[in-house]
């Protein structure tokens, strides 16, 4: 294992694909930086691995610009409920679906093209004022960036503690051969539980069920026949992978020469589909706020960009386990396919809240009003 430098202006540690986004990011300013983590790259870990256009959207800023042959692009969402289906297409762009462990080995060459210094099965022991101690070795540092996931150790060090953590989840996710049957990503309800269904290559979708932490593990064919008959007897490509699902919101994400990114700043649930999209987004505003030298403009930047996927995680969870509500919200949907398109719309941030305010409270009040009213012509 190779010594780090002794001084560095910018000390990552995790190196999961929000570690490196912000190594990516800041070495655009030209600071000097390292990344080391415990593990070894790239690194796999369990999620739906459809990327929303604006997570492709914040790559392309910090100069990550994705290839045909690195995922399968996605034009839409549809969501199903047994007999009831409704779907919503992307304004622009699209988004993508790729493996993970593709995204982290992108991801991981573009840091090291990029001159960061990556250390993998490195242990950062402690974080103290202008210093980190990993493997035994001190190396001075300006910025230290806490990247290292939802039970983060900098977050401890630093004392930013979260202040509020929704329910916590489970999600299970695991890959079948067989040919895409849509340019969507399908999310499949039922009673306590998802399943999102994406392409993530010609012959190849990965499958990733969130839901209430299960004794061992649920099975996909039994909780949702609609998939197991169209998989039929597809073969299986990978085992079952699990990881927890929840959200967690803090006062702040800076403290002194310490800031956080993805999850360790706080996580949404995985039923929005936009942890990474989000972790990107803040990777590209804090590398601009180092290069500044002012973390309160991250600080800023971080509320403003966590809020909209914040909300839309506790907007859909409240369909989770509330059978009656989530079918008549996903029969207004496809009765109503452009306040559907323009609420996703807003869920990618091309439009703005204020854009869809009207659209929301329409939809709002033909989803709770009473049963006599609901057949009420639109306007």
């Amino acid at each position: 294992m190779r010594l780090l430098p002794t001084q560095t202006d910018v000390f990552v540690v995790g190196g999961g694909p929000a570690g490196l986004a912000a190594a990516i990011a800041a070495r655009r300013y030209g600071l000097n930086v390292v990344v080391a983590d415990r593990a070894q790259g790239p690194m796999d870990k369990a999620c739906g691995e459809g990327l929303m256009p604006d997570g492709v959207a914040a790559l392309r800023q910090i100069g990550v610009e994705l290839g045909a042959e690195d995922g399968v692009p996605f034009r839409g969402i549809r969501f199903i409920d047994a007999d009831i289906a409704a779907e919503a297409s992307f304004p622009s762009n699209y988004g993508a679906g790729i493996r993970r462990t593709r995204l982290h080995r992108i991801l991981q060459e573009h840091a090291e093209a990029a001159g960061a210094v990556v250390q993998w099965q490195s242990r950062v022991v402690t974080v103290d004022a202008g210093a980190v101690t990993v493997n035994g070795q001190t190396v001075r540092c300006r910025w230290v960036i806490g990247a290292d996931g939802l039970h983060s150790r900098v977050r401890e060090w630093a004392g930013l503690r979260p202040v509020w953590s929704g329910a916590r989840r489970m999600g299970i996710r695991q890959h079948f051969r067989i040919r895409p049957w849509t340019d969507f990503v399908e999310v499949h309800w039922r009673t306590g539980w998802q399943a999102y269904v994406t392409p993530v290559g010609p012959q190849e979708v990965c499958i990733a069920m969130i839901g209430s932490e299960p004794r061992g593990h649920p099975d996909l064919r039994r909780l949702f026949p609609a998939l197991d008959e169209r998989l039929g007897s597809a073969e299986v490509l990978t085992p079952l992978r699990g990881a927890v699902s929840m959200s967690t919101k803090l006062r702040a994400v800076a403290a002194g020469q310490i800031a956080l990114v993805g999850d360790a700043s706080g996580s949404v649930d995985a039923v929005t589909g936009d942890g990474l999209a989000l972790a990107f987004r803040q990777a590209a505003l804090l590398g601009s706020a180092l290069a500044a030298g002012d973390l309160e403009l991250y600080e800023t930047a971080h509320q403003r960009v966590s809020r909209m996927p914040r909300l839309m995680a506790r907007l859909l969870l409240l369909m989770d386990g509330r059978d009656r509500l989530r079918r008549r919200a996903i029969s207004l949907l496809a009765a109503r396919p452009r306040t559907f398109d323009r609420l996703l719309a807003a869920h990618v941030g091309s439009l703005s809240a204020v854009d869809v305010s009207l659209d929301a409270f329409s939809f709002s009040l033909r989803l709770f009003a009473p049963a006599h009213m609901r057949r009420m012509p639109s306007s």
